[in-house]
């Protein structure tokens, strides 16, 4: 018989209490998910409406679980796969988890740009989950890492408090709409996989000096701005942006506020197998906000990243990837 691997085993426990919870207190999926994902935590069963039943059908399976066992990454990958489970069915785009292989890919940049800072304050203004900003913490080598996420969606941030829980990240967490002004101080660097659309509160829109002269505002273009707002000076931000950021109406204002604003270290182009859809295909971009010190690259480092299945393209790639570091981060 095949034994399940911890992650597998952890998915299931999480699958089979949450199925459990959902139907006693007629709750969805995904809420009932987050319930459990509590229940782990606390090591205890939380709610107190249950069926006798229920409950010692809960602690039999909890009980098998051991979780003191698991490593932060196997908890991560197990709670994400309830998580994607739940969100399966009509989630919205930005409501999609990014993929584990971008979470890494950024993991290894931060690393490559941030260096020199033993120590770290980073922000993820668009937290959903809290499943791209825990890959990059679970990557990062840093002794003292602060770290913050914003997000309007009150389940989404929910589930990545008890990620965060679980994995034993001390995040701040903070449910309010990521372009309203934020009580968080400025940070070392910036992650987040960009919301893409419109921005429909004109109101908030209007302090923003990349807001649209007509109709609704990019929101992927405010959240840059207000990243940027929200970073150091010579800070760094890592944004997920989609191919055609700097091909719509609104980016010469955004190119030339850019211009003003930071300095373009690196645009990466992301494997169109990642997406569905080539035209929903996705970059990383990598900023450095103007300090008094900082010098722009000889050249940005521009990619176009070969399939990560692809080994030999991948290690040709980071080789060329790593020359550019040598040459542009002495």
């Amino acid at each position: 018989m095949q034994t399940l691997s911890k992650v597998e085993n952890l998915f299931t426990v999480i699958n089979e209490t949450a199925e459990l919870l959902s139907k006693d207190l007629q709750i969805t999926y995904i809420e009932a998910v987050a319930e459990t994902g509590e229940n782990l935590f606390q090591n205890a069963i939380l709610q107190e409406e249950l069926s006798e039943v229920t409950i010692k059908s809960l602690q039999r399976k909890y009980d098998s679980l051991h979780i003191q066992s698991y490593d932060k990454e196997s908890l991560r990958k197990g709670y994400q796969l309830a998580i994607l489970k739940g969100l399966k069915d009509g989630a919205h785009p930005n409501h999609q988890m990014t993929p584990d292989t971008i979470g890494l890919f950024m993991g290894y940049l931060m690393n490559k740009f941030l260096t020199d800072n033993k120590q770290l304050s980073i922000l993820d203004p668009a937290v959903g989950t809290g499943n791209l900003l825990t890959t990059i913490l679970n990557y990062l080598s840093k002794e003292t890492i602060e770290s913050y996420g914003v997000d309007v969606d009150d389940l989404l941030i929910r589930h990545a408090y008890i990620n965060a829980n679980l994995q034993e990240h001390p995040i701040n967490f903070y449910n309010q709409d990521s372009l309203e002004r934020l009580l968080i101080d400025p940070v070392d660097a910036v992650v987040c996989d960009l919301p893409v659309g419109y921005y429909p509160n004109d109101v908030e829109a209007a302090r923003y000096e990349l807001k649209s002269d007509e109709g609704y505002s990019y929101s992927h273009h405010l959240f840059m701005e207000q990243s940027l707002n929200h970073t150091k000076e010579e800070g760094y931000l890592f944004f997920i942006v989609p191919n055609s950021l700097f091909e719509t109406k609104e980016a010469p204002k955004l190119n030339e506020y850019l211009r003003s604003n930071a300095i373009i270290q690196a645009f990466v182009k992301l494997p169109a197998s990642l997406f569905k859809d080539e035209r929903h295909g996705k970059s990383i971009l990598v900023l450095q906000k103007k300090g008094e010190h900082t010098v722009a690259p000889k050249q940005a480092l521009l990619a176009d990243l070969p399939k990560f299945s692809n080994k030999q393209a991948m290690n040709s790639m980071m080789k060329q990837m790593d020359d550019w570091f040598k040459e542009n981060k002495k």
